[in-house]
């Protein structure tokens, strides 16, 4: 029976938006200016770098890492250490590019730590395939040295890599880079793109002696499955509304104010299934925040930022506005927002309800992909640090 959901709980805070203001567009001309974003403290995190193949027989894991992104930001934004939410931070590296510096093992850093998740799927949809040469332990060395892995013993630090050919190929040989991870407290888990048993033949299952970290094989021409739910089109209704509570501020701010949009539509291209997982991200703010260049994020960080922020950076609609007016359409925006997401985070919680009970209906074994094994280990080994991930 089909369903119907009325989320009716935000037309009251629409209401409210329309006597204050209309919507706001970002300003065209280019911004001088760029306003310091509030910095985040959290007292543990969750790093992750992915470490991608990028060789020419790897499409389809890249497309898989593109859609399985938003699956484990939501895993991991479920972890909650002693009562409180870690912080998340992804960084995105390729390697076995022919195009890439040789020096550096045809290695490249694609996105250090970070948490803006827009940029980061712009990156994973930049990515395509060349044939090369991959060297596994260049790569794992390589993201353990540049990156700014935390120090903290209680946030959870871990290397995905997934990839195939020989694990043993470079000349930065893999104890090297397992023996900097021992030292940063880094967990490397290897990602075998075939046959498991190929795999071991090409020594990828030897990531276990870098400590705490799993060897397991994926189908990676696999197509993720998708489980149409009732609550789909409400929640990307939900996403686009989300979307108009966002004001850019900064000299890059309307550009990344156009990236969010950009990034919607580039998911929503791949499968309906990847844009519901997107915005159900972005329902939780603990996950999706831009105060780098959106100002209510901003505000909400730094409570005196409203009174510091250049007017000048701001859309043209609102340069001209006293503080207090400013002030009075952030606050109306923030409540706009507030109850876009409670709507979206109740009708996800719906939604997987529903998916796992669709798929219990189904009796045969499901195809373990990038998606179902980085979930997986990210369940499992977030508990070795008193993450509790429901």
């Amino acid at each position: 029976m089909k369903q119907v959901i009325k989320p009716i709980s935000i037309l009251g805070a629409f209401a409210i938006g329309l006597t204050l203001m209309s919507q706001v567009i970002p300003s065209t001309e280019n911004q001088k200016h760029l306003a310091e974003s509030p910095k985040i403290e959290s007292e543990s995190k969750i790093q992750a770098a992915i470490l991608l193949d990028v060789s020419g027989s790897m499409s389809g894991l890249i497309e898989q890492a593109k859609a399985q992104l938003w699956n484990m930001v939501s895993t991991m934004g479920k972890a909650t250490c002693n009562g409180k939410e870690p912080q998340i931070e992804i960084a995105l590296y390729e390697y076995g590019r022919t195009g890439n510096d040789e020096k550096a093992g045809y290695v490249k850093q694609l996105s250090g730590f970070t948490t803006d998740l827009d940029k980061l799927s712009g990156e994973l949809f930049a990515l395509t395939t060349h044939g090369g040469d991959e060297y596994c332990g260049h790569v794992i060395y390589s993201s353990l040295n540049e990156l700014q892995w935390d120090t903290s013993a209680s946030s959870y630090k871990v290397i995905f890599i997934a990839g195939n050919e020989d694990f043993l190929q470079g000349k930065v040989h893999f104890t090297k880079a397992c023996e900097a991870a021992r030292k940063k407290g880094v967990i490397v888990n290897t990602i075998y793109c075939g046959d498991r048993i190929q795999g071991i033949r090409e020594h990828w299952n030897l990531s276990g002696e870098c400590g705490n970290g799993s060897y397991t094989n994926i189908n990676h021409n696999a197509k993720e499955e998708e489980i149409p739910t009732p609550y789909d089109s409400t929640i990307l209704t939900l996403n686009e509304h989300l979307n108009g509570t966002y004001i850019a501020y900064g000299y890059a701010g309307k550009d990344n104010y156009l990236a969010q949009t950009k990034v919607d539509k580039m998911n929503y291209n791949m499968s309906k299934s990847a844009a519901v997982k997107r915005a159900e991200v972005k329902g939780k703010k603990s996950l999706y925040k831009n105060t780098h260049w959106d100002i209510v994020d901003a505000a909400e960080q730094d409570k005196e930022f409203l009174s510091k922020v250049d007017l000048k950076t701001l859309p043209d609609s609102l340069q001209n506005k006293s503080r207090d007016d400013l002030k009075k359409i952030v606050g109306v925006k923030k409540i706009q927002r507030d109850s876009i997401q409670t709507e979206i985070g109740k009708l996800s919680a719906q939604r997987e309800t529903f998916i796992k009970t669709e798929k219990a209906k189904k009796v045969s074994a499901s195809v373990a992909t990038l998606e179902t094994e980085i979930e997986k280990i990210v369940r499992k080994q977030a508990a070795l640090y008193q993450m509790i991930i429901p």
